[in-house]
């Protein structure tokens, strides 16, 4: 009785213990339980081709050279596979899981290490602040429902981006000049292998915004930046000075510059542009939330003096605006691409909490009250699979139901008793909800998704082969990276279009009757994304 007393009186180690048990359940509960989608299936499929073909310079896709991404992440997504001996959905969605919670720890170090140095005048210890930064960003709506799921390069490609955007200020603060070029130019050199361009124009831009706001050009222009671009160079370069002995180099810089200049004006014009303009900032405030709502701090009186009053702040605001407005300026854009900036802005949001809390203003009231408000939704919440048809099936449903329940029960008498930890009590509730979600929602999905319909067809087709040869008649199959997936994880070979040839009776084919008219002997239907369509697996006669 002693102990539980001296839990109670000491909530922020009850909490800690609490986000600890239910973090890593959270995000890895049913993680693999719904097939690949398209950009996810690409990411697998060209590492499963590296490892077959024994090529780990030229990424492909169908046999095919892939040119739309560098092959960094496939690589890593490989090192995996080897690994843990699985290369299953899982797996590929853990590989995720991993880079966030580096990310978050990464936040956390910087984050604590910054203010501490700062002149902050916050009563609050930096560790806490840097604590609850770390936390939003995993647990932000975006992330924690949708992108900590997702088998995406994103994470991985935010967490460089962001340690090079802080090592420009690390480094320029203590003026180390030589060590900011060399370190931001090795991480924008790792970035441009996981994504390509867009590392290039945040390093640029930041390059750009911190010396002008520091007003100190002559480092900008000295050897020790060439010095930096050198490394850039010796990175790059070497990767793609091997990649053309195998291939030419012309079509990868197209295609990557391609990719980046889709999403601007040129492809969606001036009409479409300025609609993304104004509505741009609401839709990423929405996909943030529930922690974007501490942006009520900046429609209080002197916001921008207190942003201003403390250097690190001004800095994640400064990178934030200025790294954000070629995303800014295109139509197709979509949230994953703006993790790097959700720690930055999460820093300026929860300092100017901070600077309010201890101010004793209203809009901490607002604030507070709002999210309990949140939290009694999602008590309410809880109970719903007990009248949810679907879901009466499941196994230990009452079990569950009465967990989730209890927990955010609990949690919100803390809320209420515990003024100083709410914050981090939220953090909990969050947890507890995306458990809900792992144990209810994604196994709902999992019986309509048809992903799992275009996975269950393909790996129905590889049983009727019996390790019989299979191609794809002609251009059949197009670009289906999620069938090309599942065939190439089934068979252990690659995926390939026939062209030309002895179309032999014994092999199997992917054809698509309505474009290519051949007799043939129906195996099996396959269902493809494309449009919800479906093919016929079959032996030509």
């Amino acid at each position: 009785m002693n102990q539980l007393r001296l839990l109670l009186d000491k909530p922020q180690h009850l909490l800690l213990l609490a986000i600890g048990l239910l973090l890593l359940p959270a995000l890895t509960t049913n993680l693999g339980l719904l097939a690949l989608y398209g950009d996810e299936s690409i990411r697998a499929l060209v590492a499963l081709e590296m490892d077959i073909s024994g090529n780990y310079l030229t990424p492909t896709m169908f046999g095919e050279f892939y040119y739309n991404k560098p092959p960094l992440y496939n690589w890593i997504l490989l090192a995996i596979f080897k690994l843990t001996g699985r290369n299953d959905e899982f797996i590929a969605r853990f590989t995720t899981v991993l880079f966030l919670l580096a990310y978050a720890a990464t936040v956390f170090f910087v984050v604590k290490k910054q203010l501490a140095r700062s002149s902050n005048g916050l009563a609050t210890s930096p560790a806490f602040m840097a604590l609850l930064v770390a936390l939003g960003l995993v647990t932000c709506g975006r992330i924690l429902f949708w992108d900590s799921m997702l088998a995406l390069i994103d994470t991985c490609f935010s967490l460089v981006i962001y340690a090079m955007l802080m090592t420009i200020f690390a480094q320029g603060e203590q003026e180390r000049f030589g060590r900011l070029f060399a370190g931001a130019y090795l991480l924008a050199a790792i970035g441009f292998l996981l994504k390509g361009l867009p590392a290039v124009v945040f390093l640029g831009i930041s390059l750009l915004a911190y010396f002008f706001w520091c007003k100190k050009w002559r480092p900008f222009f000295s050897l020790r930046h060439v010095g930096g671009m050198a490394v850039f160079g010796a990175v790059v370069g070497s990767y793609y000075a091997l990649y053309a002995q195998q291939n030419g180099l012309e079509k990868v810089f197209t295609t990557l510059f391609n990719e980046s200049a889709k999403r601007t004006f040129v492809e969606h014009g001036i009409g479409k542009t300025i609609l993304h303009f104004f509505t741009f900032p609401f839709e990423m405030w929405y996909h943030f939330l529930p922690w974007t709502l501490l942006a009520v701090y900046f429609f209080r009186k002197k916001a921008l003096a207190h942003i201003l009053g403390n250097r690190f702040v001004t800095w994640n605001a400064l990178a934030c605006v200025t790294t954000v407005l070629p995303y800014w300026a295109s139509v197709e854009v979509y949230p994953r691409y703006l993790l790097m900036h959700v720690p930055m802005v999460f820093t300026v949001l929860f300092y100017l909490h901070f600077i309010h809390k201890e101010q004793g203003s209203k809009a901490v009231k607002w604030l507070e009250t709002t999210l309990q408000g949140l939290a009694w939704l999602m008590l309410a919440a809880s109970f719903a699979p007990l009248f949810w048809k679907e879901v009466q099936d499941f196994p230990h449903l009452y079990i569950k139901v009465g967990f989730l329940a209890a927990a955010t029960g609990l949690l919100l008498w803390g809320y209420r008793r515990w003024e100083a930890q709410r914050l981090l009590t939220f953090v909990a509730v969050l947890l507890v909800a995306r458990i809900g979600f792992d144990w209810f929602v994604l196994p709902t999905r999992y019986h309509v998704d048809f992903n799992n319909e275009v996975r269950r067809t393909s790996v129905e087709a590889v049983e009727k082969a019996d390790g019989r040869p299979i191609h794809i008649y002609k251009h059949s199959l197009d670009v289906q990276p999620v069938t090309g997936y599942y065939f190439t994880r089934e068979t252990g070979d690659i995926l390939r279009k026939k062209l030309v040839g002895d179309f032999s009776k014994e092999d199997f084919y992917i054809l698509d009757t309505n474009r290519y008219h051949r007799e043939y002997e129906t195996i099996s239907t396959l269902k493809i994304m494309w449009e919800h369509d479906e093919i016929l697996f079959v032996k030509i006669k």
